[in-house]
């Protein structure tokens, strides 16, 4: 039996993280956390028995707590939260499909509570991954990539202990704004940015793949969670989003991870790995797919991922600069108060303006994203 704990569980992959516990049947969730939806979250409940769950406010708390006062549960709100969904005992790994710097805190509190992480939330090490990854050694715990280019890495790399990687290739699928111009994005609504050609997303990171930001939030997360030089991650636009990344040893010899546009496929290779289990859906068939094309990535019109690699050269604390301006800006650019390339814009005048700390603690970085915050809310 696995034993696992869920940050975000209404989202988009802690509902196919689900959905892979009733396909499986030999997994016990013991939390469940969301942020806002209580409905959905009392569904989830009812089916899968959690003792504790977690919603951001108190008074949705309350009401959740009245719904469900016939089960055996707790209901618990905020940070606190969060960080006791994140260490319940009796769970072995936490799935963190929340978005945001949110999960930070959680995270650090469940490696030092000795638990696996199925990683989601890129967010993580893009802003504190030199304090995430020795604190996972020090703490044996394992970091399993769910996103699927950083799993596909992972699956790559499985029986070349010792052997160097020569270049990471970070695949793309371009987005929903693939080929266009810088005049044609001015014009591109919240409606086109969410209409994503491959993959079934939640609505931020489906509009920060259009701006490319996701592909450079990746870049910096590979760097962490492979040990690799930034010159030696190289992003490669594949449009059929059938190659899911690649690796290049030192030989030349190059490994890739193919398969369809499923990210039930790498949540469930990270809840068993190494072990792999069967799983229902769609298989990929060469003769239909036809061919495989691939593209440099276009980063003067996207300027999103230009950004990431500046900021990931800089370092210290300019990555949680570039994510939470960008986090505040696509908030905007959803609520329709800012146009499309205003996400960029915002995220290069807080790379410009902010204070930069050269080795920033937890708290600074948790400071960091404040005070972007304020900055943005001050100007726009």
């Amino acid at each position: 039996m696995i034993n696992i704990a869920i940050l975000g569980s209404t989202g988009s992959i802690g509902t196919q993280t689900l959905d892979i516990v009733r396909e499986q049947g030999d997994i016990r969730v013991w939390a469940l956390t969301a942020g806002k939806n209580i409905n959905l979250l009392e569904r989830q409940i009812r089916e899968f028995r959690p003792k504790l769950a977690a919603v951001w406010s108190a008074e949705d708390a309350a009401e959740l707590a009245v719904r469900v006062k016939d089960l055996p549960v707790r209901i618990v709100s905020g940070m606190d939260g969060l960080l006791e969904a994140a260490t319940v005992p009796e769970s072995d790994i936490l799935v963190t499909a929340v978005v945001g710097m949110i999960g930070l805190r959680p995270t650090v509190a469940a490696i030092r509570a000795g638990k696996n992480i199925a990683l989601a939330n890129k967010e993580t090490l893009v802003t504190a991954g030199h304090l995430i990854m020795p604190l996972a050694e020090e703490y044996h715990s394992a970091i399993l990539p769910v996103d699927s280019e950083h799993s596909a890495v992972f699956q790559s790399l499985n029986g070349e202990s010792g052997n160097k990687i020569h270049k990471i290739l970070l695949t793309a699928s371009g987005g929903p704004f693939r080929g266009k111009t810088k005049k044609e994005l001015e014009h591109m609504r919240v409606e086109d940015a969410l209409r994503h050609p491959n993959w079934s997303m939640g609505k931020k990171i489906t509009v920060d793949s259009a701006t490319l930001v996701n592909k450079g939030l990746e870049v910096m997360e590979a760097k962490w969670l492979f040990g690799t030089d930034l010159d030696r991650i190289q992003v490669v636009v594949q449009p059929q989003s059938v190659i899911h990344s690649m690796v290049e040893f030192e030989d030349g010899s190059i490994m890739a991870q193919l398969g369809t546009p499923d990210m039930r496929l790498p949540i469930q290779y990270a809840l068993y790995y190494p072990k792999r289990r069967p799983l229902s859906g769609k298989r990929l068939d060469f003769f239909a797919l036809g061919n495989l094309t691939f593209e440099r990535p276009d980063m003067d019109t996207f300027e999103g991922l230009r950004l990431a690699y500046q900021a990931a050269e800089r370092g210290g604390n300019m990555p949680t600069v570039l994510n939470a301006a960008n986090e505040r800006a696509v908030a905007k650019f959803l609520e329709r108060k800012i146009k499309f390339p205003e996400i960029t814009q915002i995220i290069s005048e807080c790379m410009e303006s902010c204070r930069f700390i050269s080795s920033p603690n937890l708290e600074e970085i948790l400071e960091t994203e404040q005070s972007v915050y304020e900055w943005i809310e001050s100007r726009w």
